[in-house]
């Protein structure tokens, strides 16, 4: 007789107990896994390796194409960039780190579940520094609290960035953030600002909140609930759109008793 539960892939906990190795796909990003170890992420909402490293101008876009089509079959882009000279083993480290907490975020993120996971496959990057799943979903946690702290409307990362005049007692903004909102045209969400931008997508986020907290970004509305059809079931609640102004006030009030 067949059980009437469908099968569930693994988690990261999971597969991190039995020191598995390969690659886990989820609904918003891939992490593989060596050993049971984290060696790399990625998302499509989250610049690659390749983004952050010839944004800033460290690596020319041909030396990084060159890169990858003399190793990527063979699964070591990222030893061969240091051993010819083209970075050192700290630039690909800190990158690489940088490159896999940002994937991570969204992969492990609310909403993002795992959906199979293939044993033995590995990234074309190769081995660069192991990191702990514990590590990689704490850190995860972390990110998230620290968003939500800022200004707890998560909308604001997903909606287009719309920059709008705030009040005149509203924070100075940094020049990273006047690049961010330059970009804020209405059109561009944040992890598109992020890739264009050539930053991680997390910073980003983070200055889309603060931004949204002075006023400075609109804040979306929250999605209305589809009406109920009638006669099926109870009517769900509606709620009203948070009084933004007011919640800036309050909190500006709290901080200056702290």
């Amino acid at each position: 007789m067949r059980s009437g539960r469908a099968h569930r892939p693994p988690g990261l906990a999971e597969l991190a107990a039995e020191r598995a190795s390969g690659a886990l796909l989820c609904d918003a990003g891939t992490l593989y896994l060596t050993e049971g170890r984290v060696v790399h992420a990625e998302s499509p909402l989250a610049p690659g390796i390749d983004v952050l490293l010839t944004a800033c101008g460290r690596l020319s876009v041909d030396s990084w194409r060159d890169a990858v089509d003399r190793r990527a079959a063979l699964g070591g882009v990222g030893r061969f960039l240091v051993d010819s000279g083209r970075l050192s083993d700290a630039e690909l480290e800190i990158c690489h780190l940088g490159t896999l907490f940002d994937a991570a975020y969204f992969a492990l993120g609310p909403g993002s579940a795992p959906r199979g996971f293939y044993r033995g496959a590995a990234h074309w990057l190769g081995p660069v520094r192991p990191v702990g799943a514990d590590t990689v979903e704490r850190e995860t946690r972390r990110r998230h609290e620290l968003l939500a702290g800022l200004w707890p409307y998560p909308q604001v990362d997903q909606e287009p960035v719309v920059a709008r005049h705030p009040d005149a007692h509203a924070p100075t903004v940094t020049p990273r953030q006047r690049a961010v909102l330059a970009l804020a045209d209405g059109v561009r969400i944040p992890t598109g600002i992020a890739r264009e931008l050539g930053r991680p997508a997390f910073h980003t986020l983070i200055d889309i909140r603060r931004l949204a907290a002075a006023g400075h970004v609109a804040t979306p509305r929250p999605r209305t609930p589809e009406p109920p059809v009638p006669g099926r079931g109870p009517v769900a609640a509606v709620f009203a759109e948070p009084d933004v102004t007011l919640l800036r006030r309050l909190r500006d009030a709290l901080e200056a008793h702290l």
